[in-house]
């Protein structure tokens, strides 16, 4: 079962309800203007994130076409999420939205563009395979209270998850449960590569502060016996020991030490916060007040995401 496959069926039901969080809607009070080289295409490109008006949320702005942050607009893409939109894509979205989420910047303009090529496609840098470099950016040029363009601030909600509500295909499955307060656990397994095999990682209430300590620095990985049928797809053209940790059955890590034992698995809640964020609107909160409960799975095979976003 795919998320998309169960958009339509869902946006009419009751499960979730829109309410306030008690605060305002905030952007960043400064720009934010950095380059790197990317994962899939191995291109460098530049983002330069700029404040936004309260109400407009986060959209990103490629060859001078718009494109919401929003799950409207997000397609299953192999090893990342993209954005599509009149003809353009922009790849590899996750962290620097799950940083923009998790830190409170509900409103902002997203300037992206290659510097290598004239595509149609375009990709955020990875830099070290993390969240990191977006939290320290953002937490050095800091937050203000987000206007609209008659200078008035706006409120920002949340989407209240009413009643418990789980999907499953095969051995995966995510699962939510109300809550008044953000929690994830999120638990991975991967039998064939010892080194990783089963974690589990499960975090107090998801605040900036916990994020930024707990969980923005935790890398993306990848198991080494699989990197030759990656790149034969086309795919981490821009990979390397410096931007992912990478681990063999055999071998074990091949570029330790990790950040945290259980390193692949905050990785997966990092991912998890990006994707969910997609389900914001007009400046309020994408994450759902619940406890998600994800094992083995993507928020692509959750089937109440796309309802979040109505």
């Amino acid at each position: 079962m795919t998320l998309f496959g169960t958009f339509n069926a869902l946006k009419s039901s009751n499960l979730i309800s829109w309410k306030s969080t008690g605060r305002l809607q905030q952007t960043i009070a400064g720009c934010i203007e950095r380059s790197g080289k990317t994962l899939h295409s191995g291109e460098v490109s530049r983002v330069k994130i700029c404040p936004g008006y309260a109400g407009e949320g986060r959209y990103f702005e490629f060859q001078s076409k718009l494109v919401s942050a929003s799950i409207d607009f997000a397609k299953v893409s192999p090893l990342c999420t993209t954005l599509c939109k009149d003809g353009i894509s922009v790849r590899t979205v996750e962290h620097l939205l799950s940083a923009l989420e998790a830190k409170g910047v509900d409103n902002c303009k997203i300037e992206i563009e290659n510097l290598d090529c004239g595509s149609q496609e375009v990709e955020v840098p990875i830099f070290d395979g993390s969240a990191h470099a977006w939290v320290e950016a953002i937490e050095q040029v800091g937050l203000k209270e987000a206007l609209d363009q008659h200078g008035n601030n706006g409120e920002k909600v949340a989407p209240y998850l009413n009643e418990p509500v789980h999907v499953w295909r095969n051995d995966s499955f995510i699962a939510a449960f109300p809550s008044t307060k953000v929690h994830i656990t999120c638990g991975i397994d991967f039998p064939q590569v010892p080194a990783i095999g089963c974690q589990w990682f499960s975090s107090a209430p998801l605040d900036d502060s916990f994020y930024a300590m707990q969980i923005a620095s935790s890398r993306t990985f990848c198991i080494y016996e699989e990197v030759e049928s990656m790149h034969a797809a086309g795919l981490i053209k821009g990979g390397s020991l410096e931007n992912a940790l990478v681990c063999s059955s055999s071998e074990g890590w091949l570029n330790p030490p990790l950040r945290f034992p259980d390193e692949p698995c905050r990785h997966k809640v990092l991912d998890l916060v990006g994707d969910l964020s997609l389900c914001a609107r007009n400046g309020s909160q994408g994450l759902p007040m619940a406890h998600i409960v994800a094992f083995k799975a993507s928020v692509f095979d959750f089937p109440i995401v796309h309802n979040f976003s109505h």
